[in-house]
């Protein structure tokens, strides 16, 4: 198995042609990255919990259609299917509303952490999302612990959203516990209050030892820290229409280029590594946001090269 992604899979209910209508879309962060690896090529596996209900048999059917392997195949009778409502403004960005009262991706739990999962795959990722309540923080803690321990590649996207935790301080306490098992961190340029602003990246990154961490610019690219140097990788110019999703898509294509390099373990990662995946995920995302809709689009590896070689 090439990547394991754990977290929330949910609906997202973006807007419809007319006023006050939503159309249902797959999405979640986690389930996104699963996704876009597997249309990548990769062998994928997603590990979260969804309800047992008609929104948990469409996810569950969305995971196989793209052949990405479901580690909690039962579907939970405890809470129902998360639900995001997104509002659109203009130039693409978004907001959301969740309904998470629970939902059933918080229900993710140690238990559901086996070992013999971690020891098949080359790389974890997760998201904060699911630090925000238990027991799930505590199987996101457990799981990134003994991926870390075990040499694997441990992947993290901050993935702020004030509408779950409605208080950056208590998110930002709960991703400092994970920091020291993640070897490859997501920003937004909204979210530099999780590492002390951009002039303290570097240090930030050597007191948790990470070893690659990206600062995403929006329709600008991304910016990358690495080993004490940085560097802008500028994005593609495109109309876009719903930004559903594309970081996702770009963080997606980030992975995969790593792992489609063959990249075992953070010493084989090198600054052209770094590079060479930043240009093929600004590339991913810049797909993505010409359509509506997260999972429906995510790009292939096919249409990324496309893109890539003009």
């Amino acid at each position: 198995m090439d990547i394991i992604c754990m977290g929330e899979m949910l609906i997202d209910f973006t807007p419809g042609e007319t006023p006050r209508s939503y159309t249902a879309n797959p999405g979640g962060a986690p389930a996104n990255v699963a996704i876009a690896a597997a249309r990548n090529g990769l062998d994928a596996a997603f590990l979260g919990v969804l309800g047992n209900d008609d929104f948990g048999r469409l996810l569950q059917d969305t995971l196989k259609q793209d052949k990405v392997r479901m580690l909690c195949p039962q579907l939970t009778d405890k809470a129902v299917t998360t639900l995001a409502f997104v509002t659109l403004y203009e130039g693409g960005e978004r907001s959301f509303t969740f309904a998470r009262k629970p939902g059933a991706d918080i229900l993710l739990s140690e238990d559901d952490i086996k070992e013999k999962d971690i020891d098949s795959c080359r790389m974890l990722h997760g998201g904060s999302v699911s630090l925000s309540d238990s027991p799930s923080k505590d199987a996101v803690y457990k799981a990134m612990k003994m991926a870390s321990e075990k040499g694997k590649l441990v992947s993290f996207d901050i993935n702020y959203r004030d509408m779950i935790w409605h208080d950056r301080e208590r998110c930002k306490k709960e991703v400092e516990k994970i920091l020291p098992f993640v070897d490859l961190l997501k920003i937004s340029d909204e979210e530099l209050y999780f590492v002390g602003g951009e002039e303290n990246i570097l240090s930030f990154m050597e007191q948790n030892g990470i070893k690659v961490l990206i600062e995403t610019l929006g329709a600008k690219g991304a910016k990358y820290f690495f080993e004490g140097k940085s560097g802008i990788v500028e994005g593609r110019s495109v109309h876009a229409v719903d930004a559903t999703g594309a970081g996702d898509a770009f963080w997606g294509g980030f992975l995969s280029s790593i792992l489609m390099d063959g990249i075992q373990n953070t010493e084989a990662i090198t600054e052209e590594v770094v590079k060479k995946a930043l240009v093929y995920g600004n590339t991913s995302g810049s797909i993505c946001v010409q359509k509506m809709g997260g999972i429906p689009a995510l790009p292939s590896k096919e249409d990324i090269m496309k893109v890539i070689q003009g």
